[in-house]
């Protein structure tokens, strides 16, 4: 009998690949959505960042008017002893959090409510940023990094600006070394990811080839999980015929 794939074993909530969580020094999501924002606006100091293994973005700590503490996603240009706003009548300006209907077409946001009041659920890799299109009815049409144009609820928040971070991939890693300490913060064990195709015809259903599956790589939906790799109930794959 062959190994079990390392998408069973995952599977099967194992301790080796479950995240860390003791690690993980913040829960973040914005603070609840009370009177006080509803009115008007809260505002808050930057008093430190901290980096959360959780996480490859920078937070920020803030120390709200009424000796309140959390945590923010920290954008780019921001600084130790800036001040930030938080409600519907704060200011649109970097690290502001406001209801997506208060923000004006065009504007770079992150860390975007999908539901109103879920503190936070979309765009929080590093660098990246979202683009409120338009409002109309209570929606909101918001770009996503992937270029994908999003509907939301537009009482739902955001912050304004860019996360910190951008570019942190392009530096190279040089040595498998830091590549294992890397996905270890994070308990990321598929790490490093083998090709099917290179393993033992025993490990994978892919494997005891020279260099190529000996199959199609479409699966049926219903299939035994070991045989469940590739393409799963896939319409069609390779590259798409031109009409020409």
């Amino acid at each position: 009998m062959g190994k079990r794939l390392k998408s069973q074993r995952r599977g099967g909530g194992r301790p080796k690949y479950r995240s860390p969580k003791k690690r993980y020094k913040v829960r973040l999501a914005y603070r609840g959505y009370d009177d006080i924002e509803q009115a008007g606006m809260l505002r808050a100091q930057v008093t430190g960042f901290v980096d959360d293994p959780a996480r490859e973005a920078l937070l920020m700590k803030v120390k709200y008017d009424n000796e309140e503490e959390g945590y923010l996603l920290a954008p780019e240009g921001i600084a130790k002893g800036d001040c930030v706003e938080q409600g519907v009548q704060a200011k649109v300006a970097i690290g502001n959090v406001l209801p997506i209907y208060r923000i004006p077409d065009g504007t770079y946001i992150y860390n975007i409510e999908k539901r109103p009041g879920d503190g936070g659920k979309m765009v929080k890799a590093p660098g990246s940023f979202g683009i409120l299109v338009s409002k109309e009815r209570g929606v909101a049409y918001v770009k996503l990094p992937s270029r994908k144009v999003i509907t939301v609820s537009s009482e739902g928040r955001a912050q304004v600006g860019i996360i910190n971070g951008g570019g942190k991939t392009d530096k190279p890693l040089l040595k498998a070394g830091k590549a294992f300490h890397k996905h270890k913060a994070k308990s990321r064990s598929s790490w490093p990811k083998v090709r099917g195709v290179a393993m033992s015809a025993y490990d994978h259903p892919y494997g005891g080839k020279q260099h190529h599956k000996g199959r199609s790589s479409s699966v049926a939906r219903g299939a035994p999980p070991g045989r469940k790799v590739g393409h799963i109930a896939s319409k069609r794959t390779g590259r798409k015929k031109s009409k020409g």
